[in-house]
């Protein structure tokens, strides 16, 4: 009798121990279910592309794996501000399929606005005047480590307001805020030879590449006493010639483009007007007598992706 007594209380212990366990298990479950879903997503979209979502360094068409944005998450409707956010200036890296951060962001209550940049940038020092400038030589190739002169010159800025804790991930749309431009060679009918030659150098010259980027308003203003200088364009195919210009009125007449073929230098002098976000499109007839350069400087295009032929 004692010992049928001894066996089902036995039992019993591990009934108890098993629905003990199987309840922890869904707790933990549950938990770990709910840390997931208060984890912030991202859905992050080049300038080129029309919807936000995963994409595939900046290139001029998509990001690239290993690419890094700044990102800053703030109450809704309090000041971004260097410290003192919700969020302030966490790196999130594309590994080829999804943007991740150092460490995970969870939501919290409430709403918030979120800002995001790139190329990514430590330390920041002014939100409403952080300090950037173009590349000197955009004609310098990426590296495994590092981007281009071209690449690293084109900063892009998007935000997102009042988002809350949800099943959608956040949607950023990002946009150029400098501007490009792009010169077009064109052999003329008294050029000597069949084709124009493929090596050519082109440079901008009397522009500020200094500016001030509004990380609130996604604005990249010229440095008020920046020094003028000289850019160098880099090659687009097509006897074509680019680069990231910081957004600039040039008001006085004066040496702008410089083409350098077979130790011949082209002069175009010019007042300019360079918009942000907008792509300038001038074209060069290369002549035989280089100081008769014919000159037609093309429409603004916003969409920096289309092709121009």
């Amino acid at each position: 009798m004692k010992s049928t007594i001894h066996t089902i209380y036995a039992a019993c212990i591990c009934l108890l121990s098993c629905m003990t366990m199987a309840s922890c298990g869904q707790e933990e479950t549950a938990s770990m279910e709910t840390e997931q879903s208060n984890v912030m997503q991202f859905r992050i979209a080049h300038p080129s592309q029309q919807q936000a979502a995963p994409v595939s360094r900046a290139t001029e068409t998509s990001f690239e794996t290993n690419d890094r944005i700044g990102l800053f998450v703030c109450e809704e409707n309090e000041p971004l501000q260097v410290g003192g956010n919700y969020v302030n200036n966490a790196s999130l890296t594309y590994n080829g399929t999804e943007w991740t951060p150092t460490r995970p962001i969870y939501w919290n209550d409430g709403s918030y606005d979120v800002y995001a940049y790139y190329p990514y940038h430590s330390p920041i020092l002014s939100t409403d005047e952080m300090e950037f400038r173009v590349a000197a030589d955009q004609s310098t190739a990426g590296t495994a480590d590092a981007v281009g002169g071209y690449e690293a010159s084109d900063f892009l800025w998007a935000s997102a307001k009042k988002q809350t804790a949800g099943n959608d991930a956040v949607a950023l749309k990002f946009k150029h805020c400098m501007s490009k431009l792009t010169i077009r060679l064109i052999k003329g009918e008294d050029y000597e030879g069949d084709e124009l030659p493929q090596d050519a150098e082109v440079f901008i010259h009397n522009t500020v590449p200094n500016a001030t980027i509004d990380l609130a308003a996604g604005i990249a203003t010229k440095t008020l006493y920046g020094t003028e200088a000289t850019l160098k364009a880099k090659a687009a195919g097509n006897n074509r010639y680019t680069a990231i210009v910081v957004p600039q009125r040039i008001t006085n007449r004066r040496p702008l483009v410089e083409v350098v073929m077979r130790g011949v230098s082209y002069l175009m002098e010019s007042t300019f007007v360079f918009k942000p976000g907008m792509h300038h499109i001038i074209s060069l007839t290369i002549t035989k007598n280089p100081e008769q350069v014919k000159i037609e400087i093309g429409g603004e295009i916003e969409n920096w992706e289309t092709t121009e032929e």
